[in-house]
């Protein structure tokens, strides 16, 4: 057991939070004795509610939190009552041709098939409204922590979070950043370094982390993030100041993870150079394995990425439909597959449990330490 900030706020023994869109992860990590988050950016409210009542039914009591994905900044917004067939009709059709062409020629029906977010009558994702009701749902399960991404929390997520007595984490990807969201009253800095997979900034966490420690001059934890893969890395981390580690790409490649067999084998084959930052994907720039998907955003003959969440419109269904096509056996859609992984990935050898990968964490943290102790002569 270890005592920190970040263990004393969440009621753990050990430092280790881990982000996931696959509840199985969260529940399984928290269980393990690290701090499962489950990150509900893409859900509806109605979804999330079904998601959080599952957690709760098998953390085992464990303690966990929520992400949620509500941006500071978005150009594309919608009014209230906004339905997803408001921001459909803003997707130009040079960009829908683009993508169907692009399926096509990878053996994969961009027609085949109707998807969850396809839906006209969902709610937009991103918008206040929406982050409204998803917090609504969230306050209602014992959660100990929320976060946010992309931005300072609404001024409401961090009203909430204090009157229910639980922190709210931020993302940050500079230190000037970090020093707007503890002047907005974060309780906790997620320093996340461009190695992460997802959204991210173009600073690497071992120079990111030692400047947002200072600019925080300890008024509020830091956790650390990007390219986190081992207990080792963690340490590392925590001798720098860290607080603790705020961990993804690693559980992509775990037995209980969402993705699928095709991805985890690429994952498993590739090196840490094989991501790219691309807005491809959502509009924003996004770490993922690159793919023939990211190329061709990339090449002469692209449109160009569509500003979030317009671009997300466009991909989420055709991505859906590519891993279906590959687990239908079709080879020929198999260079399309991609998700968000961070530079980590080049240290992914196998697919473990989560309950493997916390256990090798404490293992190789505890190494860590007692090797750095013998060099101190202790």
């Amino acid at each position: 057991m270890m005592d920190t900030p970040i263990c004393k706020m969440l009621g753990i023994g050990f430092p280790l939070l881990a982000f996931s869109h696959c509840r199985d992860v969260v529940a399984a990590v928290s269980r393990a004795g690290g701090f499962g988050v489950f990150g509900a950016s893409g859900y509806t409210p109605e979804q999330l509610e079904t998601e959080l009542s599952w957690i709760d039914a098998h953390v085992d009591g464990k303690p966990y939190g929520v992400d949620l994905l509500i941006p500071e900044n978005l150009s594309i917004r919608t009014g209230a009552g906004a339905t997803q067939a408001d921001l459909m009709t803003r997707v130009p059709d040079t960009h829908r041709q683009f993508v169907h062409d692009l399926l096509r020629r990878h053996g994969v029906d961009p027609t085949q098939g109707t998807y969850e977010r396809e839906d006209p009558n969902r709610p937009p994702s991103y918008q206040l409204e929406t982050g409204e009701r998803m917090m609504d749902v969230a306050f209602r399960h014992p959660i100990r922590l929320i976060a946010n991404a992309l931005g300072v929390p609404p001024a409401s997520m961090l009203e909430r979070a204090r009157r229910h007595g639980i922190p709210c984490a931020a993302l940050v990807g500079a230190r000037e950043h970090a020093e707007r969201q503890v002047a907005a009253g974060v309780d906790i800095i997620i320093a996340q370094g461009t190695e992460a997979g997802g959204h991210c900034g173009e600073v690497s966490t071992m120079v990111l982390l030692p400047e947002v420690l200072r600019a925080v001059r300890g008024r509020v934890p830091v956790l650390a993030a990007g390219g986190i893969m081992t207990g080792r890395q963690m340490a590392g981390c925590m001798a720098m100041g860290a607080a603790g580690a705020w961990t993804g790409s690693v559980w992509l490649a775990t037995t209980e993870a969402e993705t699928t067999p095709a991805f985890r084998e690429k994952m498993v084959a590739a090196r840490s150079r094989d991501t790219v930052r691309s807005r491809g994907r959502t509009g924003k720039p996004a770490r993922q394995l690159r793919s023939a998907w990211t190329d061709a955003w990339e090449g002469p003959d692209s449109p160009g990425p569509l500003p979030m969440p317009l671009q997300g419109i466009l991909s989420e269904p055709a991505m859906a439909r590519v891993n279906k096509a590959v687990e239908a056996g079709n080879d020929t859609a198999r260079p399309l597959v991609s998700y968000f992984v961070g530079q980590g990935v080049g240290l992914v050898e196998s697919v473990p449990s989560c309950r493997q990968v916390v256990e090798g964490f404490m293992t190789e943290f505890a190494d860590a330490l007692d090797d750095m102790q013998r060099l101190t002569g202790g």
